[in-house]
């Protein structure tokens, strides 16, 4: 079922009631655009393990010294 929404002049719009629904939305959750052949796609973005990422990033410090920064920043 097509649905419609108004832009306003800041760009802005209301997602459908419907849409959100069928999306699982929340006050407060994210949403990935994508444009794909003159279309817009929108999905839920999951929200990210804190914990897991903060984990992982303790373990990456043997490649966080001033060298490999300098080495690797124009990558």
């Amino acid at each position: 079922m097509p649905l419609s929404a108004k832009v306003t002049a800041k760009g802005q719009t209301t997602i459908p009631k419907e849409v959100r629904k069928a999306l699982g939305l929340k006050p407060g959750d994210l949403i990935l655009w994508e444009v794909v052949e003159g279309r817009a796609v929108v999905r839920r973005v999951e929200p990210m393990d804190l914990a897991y990422l903060k984990a992982l990033e303790e373990s990456l410090t043997e490649w966080a010294s001033p060298e490999d920064e300098e080495a690797y920043r124009g990558l």
